[in-house]
């Protein structure tokens, strides 16, 4: 210490200043020791979004919704929106599988993608008469909605005016063709949008699905197309068509068309095929919902909503699910392309032991339709 400094603090009110400087220093290096004790897990920080106070997001299963399998941050704007935590959905673990099965070509489409900045995009087409409307829609329906959400609040609404001007499209793109046979040439379309991780809207025509695993139970959200439904063979009736069976029992609009709508078959559409879809609107509870399934026939005709639910809950992870659904189809028996999507919400991996019971003798009626 120099004379100076030490002349200074043998005067009077040295001492003060010398006691202030010891407080100083000692403030300082207790600071120093809670900084290095704020990493130990003794000491948890108090903010339920950055428990361990690592500054990283908190995950799903942090919140005791997901299990170790999935890890995904929460949805921050939509959590700060609705009030709770919402788990993000990524578009990298999404589930998808598409098999030929018997068929000469594959005519179903699948496609997944994050649409907008908060809306996710699922849809499944199934194409019969040759792949064209399904490769259309495939194609161009994306871009139809995007372009309808960035004017309408209401997703229903986008999805029915989306449908309805994709079929317009293809008519016209068919015209230019000049050839006669895309004129029987359609598609079923089961489409899905997700906006903020938490409001799922489904529209659908056709007999693809879509369905929702809530609690272990299968919930379906869309309702086939088919003759067999009174409201839509009156329709067909009241428009000059009639409805024929097959031998194997099932009923054909003008002997031609397993479906009462569809995207295309332009043929038809004189005597009542539509392209006009039914819509669901559905608030998701991460807690309880573990995923959404879309399906073409080639699995929903050969396995029930509960069975194809089961089987997923048993997955280790959606692209395994997907694989696992389509392969088993094929292996009860179904002749047609296999198509599908699973998209994991919060609650996956949480009805894993849920039982799966198995029929073998649906091989023999492969052709029939499930519930």
């Amino acid at each position: 210490m120099s004379v100076g400094a030490l002349i200074n603090l043998l005067r009077p009110g040295g001492l003060q200043v010398r006691r202030r400087a010891l407080l100083t220093t000692s403030r300082r290096l207790q600071e120093d020791r809670h900084h290095f004790h704020c990493v130990s897990p003794a000491r948890l920080s108090n903010s339920r979004f950055d428990p361990d106070g690592s500054g990283r997001p908190t995950t799903w299963d942090a919140f005791g919704i997901w299990d170790n399998r999935i890890d995904e941050p929460i949805l921050m704007p939509s959590s700060i929106k609705y009030g709770k935590p919402i788990p993000k959905v990524s578009v990298s673990k999404v589930g998808c599988a598409s098999q030929i099965g018997k068929r000469r070509e594959n005519e179903d489409r699948f496609q997944v993608s994050q649409m907008t900045e908060n809306v996710l995009y699922f849809a499944v087409y199934d194409g019969h008469g040759g792949p064209v409307a399904a490769d259309f829609c495939n194609k161009f329906m994306e871009k139809y909605i995007q372009d309808l959400v960035a004017e309408e609040e209401n997703l229903e609404v986008v999805l029915a005016k989306a449908f309805l001007e994709i079929d317009k499209a293809l008519a016209r793109h068919v015209h230019l063709s000049a050839d006669a046979s895309l004129l029987s040439a359609g598609t079923t379309a089961t489409v899905a949008l997700l906006r903020d991780g938490i409001e799922l809207v489904v529209a659908s025509v056709g007999d693809s699905r879509a369905l929702l695993c809530r609690k272990g139970k299968a919930y379906k959200l869309t309702v086939d197309h088919t003759p067999e439904r009174k409201d839509e063979k009156d329709r067909i009736k009241k428009s000059g068509g009639f409805v024929a069976w097959n031998s194997l029992g099932q009923p054909h609009v003008n002997g031609r068309l397993a479906m009462t709508r569809s995207i295309g078959d332009f043929d038809l559409k004189r005597i009542g095929v539509i392209a006009e879809p039914e819509t669901k609107r559905i608030t998701l509870h991460h807690a309880h919902d573990s995923f959404l399934a879309l399906t073409t026939d080639g699995i929903n005709f050969i396995m029930n909503s509960q069975e194809i639910c089961d089987v997923i809950n048993q997955c280790h992870d959606p692209t395994e699910a997907a694989q696992v659904i389509s392969e088993q189809a094929l292996q009860y028996g179904s002749e047609d392309n296999s198509t599908i999507i699973v998209v994991p919400f919060g609650a996956w991996g949480k009805q894993k032991g849920s039982d799966v019971s198995f029929s073998f003798s649906r091989s023999f009626v492969s052709s029939g339709r499930w519930a």
